[in-house]
């Protein structure tokens, strides 16, 4: 029997529902440690174990309606994920939900910016990562994980935040006059700031309406270590949490994603994160 996210029962699903979850288990271009195709349903099984109130916003989001979609898959190339994606987000957006993508590596993403964008032509987003994702092509294709911000840099704005690893190639693309629409928001430029003040600096800078994706490798390894690219120095959940709920308090959010989760046996605490954070999410957009 199918597992729905929160551990909800069918019958306590509202419909039409206000998020509707896409699962896209995929990582064939995954450059360093593989596994983020079980990321999805760790997650889901992770939400099992939730708490559904919410003890910040005094709330239960899943009153509003969340429906779990079967998996998508399997697919022979990013490329063909990438569409498939595009196809289920735009069944989602038909219907008049909000579709919540859980990856699965970052490639994934670029089909959900791409339904969004044929709904919101001022579409922008905001991408928290560990990487700038700025390479035009990796390990000989466009549609490598390494290449997703690039992609939706020729869609849409792109505001980058936690960013500290890149190569020399995306240095110079975003000194360039095309990546200079790109801004990035380095991780040791927002820890040991103002984290408020510099959440609606950031928000400032996005259009309405946004898309947000997070790689999870945005946190730091020290809490957050299943995932197939850590970088050190990241950045901690009260960060992600202070500027996600800045974002929402100024922006229309119409779609969300999280991805890289790459599930550790016998460590369930970052699945658990993972699907508090989607849940978050979920009560404040």
């Amino acid at each position: 029997m199918a597992v729905n996210f929160g551990g909800l029962e069918d019958a306590d699903i509202k419909s039409p529902p206000r998020y509707s979850i896409i699962q896209a288990p995929f990582d064939l271009t995954a450059s360093y440690v593989k596994g983020a195709a079980s990321g999805p349903a760790a997650i889901i099984e992770a939400s099992t174990h939730m708490e559904l109130y919410d003890e910040e916003l005094e709330c239960e989001p899943y009153k509003a309606g969340i429906e779990t979609l079967k998996p998508i898959g399997p697919a022979a190339s990013a490329e063909e994920m990438v569409e498939a994606v595009r196809s289920a987000a735009e069944g989602v957006l038909d219907r008049g939900s909000i579709p919540v993508l859980l990856g699965g590596e970052h490639s994934v993403t670029l089909g959900m910016v791409r339904a969004l964008k044929a709904r919101y032509q001022d579409l922008s987003v905001l991408q928290l990562d560990a990487h700038a994702d700025l390479r035009d092509t990796y390990e000989g294709s466009p549609y490598n994980h390494a290449c997703v911000g690039r992609r939706i840099s020729e869609l849409c704005p792109l505001v980058q935040a936690g960013v500290r690893s890149l190569s020399a190639e995306e240095a110079e693309f975003l000194k360039s006059a095309e990546g200079a629409e790109v801004k990035t928001h380095y991780a040791v430029d927002i820890l040991g700031t103002d984290s408020a003040a510099l959440a609606a600096s950031i928000a400032a800078e996005l259009a309405d309406p946004v898309f947000v994706t997070i790689d999870i490798d945005v946190f730091d390894p020290s809490v957050m270590p299943s995932t197939g690219t850590p970088e050190p120095g990241g950045l901690g959940w009260y960060e992600v949490i202070t500027l996600l709920k800045t974002v929402a308090s100024v922006r229309r959010v119409v779609g969300f994603d999280l991805v890289e989760l790459c599930p550790q046996q016998g460590n369930v605490a970052p699945d658990f994160m993972a699907a508090r954070l989607i849940y978050k999410m979920m009560a404040f957009f």
